[in-house]
């Protein structure tokens, strides 16, 4: 099961940040129910599910009601009885801090440690559900300034990053900007992340076994609108083109969706957002894989697809 961008809130329908897009606050919990009871009818049974970040809306922090909307939102998903592989988004950060967020159900990172990047608030892990298939959760806000401590260094170093590209006054704001992609509701992965991906990477290459890569951001410019994109995309490319393993790229954060194939046959799939569904449709999926192929058999919004290998 596929999902992204519940940003649940119990609060009147508003609109995006522009003022055009309607957002169906209340009614995204009620799309997600209608998504956990098709997963749970699936046949043969779905195995696990991507939430792709953005669970909950940041307007719940205001109102002083972030941990019941994350509970409201994780009861619903813990109806399932499989996994559930959770990524962190900007408005999880918006409601909690990175130290809270790992004490949370959205932390699905295993025990141990050895899954994952040595720092444990960085919340990238991996694991191998099937044979020969393994799945990467990245961290996309592993440099941010969202869900830091101010006098903590991963928040100095990430302002200074911003800072460099991008001198507005609102730090949300791309206007001027040559690089868009540097705001503050986008992230990026410190050397130490990538460092720990491309061992992953190598392993799997090692071992024959193809790649699904989850995160909040989109990491291609043709998977994106230009502005959502993860601020260090490049470098995260790079680890991918490295080897040969990597098939599919799966994101969220753009609410509008959007797909490419990039010249290196990695496919990159930025799910619609539940948020902005309209309560007569929806915006979820389901994703068989193959030896040689995904097929997706979306819902409402999303449309089918099929990616070859």
């Amino acid at each position: 099961g596929v999902v992204a961008d519940i940003q649940f809130a119990d609060a009147e329908d508003g609109y995006d940040f522009g003022g055009y897009r309607r957002r169906y606050y209340r009614n995204s919990l009620r799309l997600l129910r209608e998504a956990v009871r098709a997963w749970a009818g699936e046949s043969p049974p779905i195995d696990f599910v991507l939430q792709l970040g953005d669970s909950i809306d940041g307007q719940n922090a205001r109102r002083g009601e972030a941990e019941s909307a994350l509970q409201q939102v994780l009861d619903v998903l813990g109806q399932l009885s499989v996994p559930v592989h959770h990524t962190w988004g900007n408005h999880e950060l918006y409601n909690f801090s990175r130290a809270r967020l790992v004490q949370t159900g959205l932390y699905s990172r295993p025990a141990g440690g050895s899954a994952g990047p040595a720092d444990t608030e960085c919340h990238a892990y991996h694991c191998s559900p099937a044979p020969r298939l393994r799945l990467v959760v990245l961290d996309a806000y592993d440099v941010s300034t969202l869900g830091a401590d101010r006098g903590s260094l991963r928040y100095q170093e990430s302002l200074r990053v911003l800072r460099e590209k991008n001198p507005n006054d609102d730090l949300n704001s791309p206007e001027g900007l040559r690089e868009p992609h540097f705001v503050a509701f986008n992230g990026g992965f410190s050397q130490a992340q990538l460092d720990w991906f491309n061992e992953v990477l190598k392993f799997s290459d090692e071992n024959q076994e193809k790649v699904i890569v989850m995160a909040h951001v989109p990491l291609h410019p043709s998977a994106s609108n230009g502005v959502c994109l993860a601020w260090n995309y490049e470098a995260a490319l790079s680890v991918i083109y490295a080897h040969r393993c990597v098939v599919c790229v799966l994101a969220g954060h753009l609410h509008d969706g959007a797909y490419c194939l990039d010249c290196h046959g990695v496919h990159h799939l930025t799910l619609e957002g539940m948020i902005e569904t309209p309560p007569d449709s929806n915006a979820f999926g389901t994703v068989y894989v193959y030896e040689d192929k995904m097929v997706l058999k979306g819902r409402g919004r999303i449309p089918d697809r099929v990616m070859h290998f």
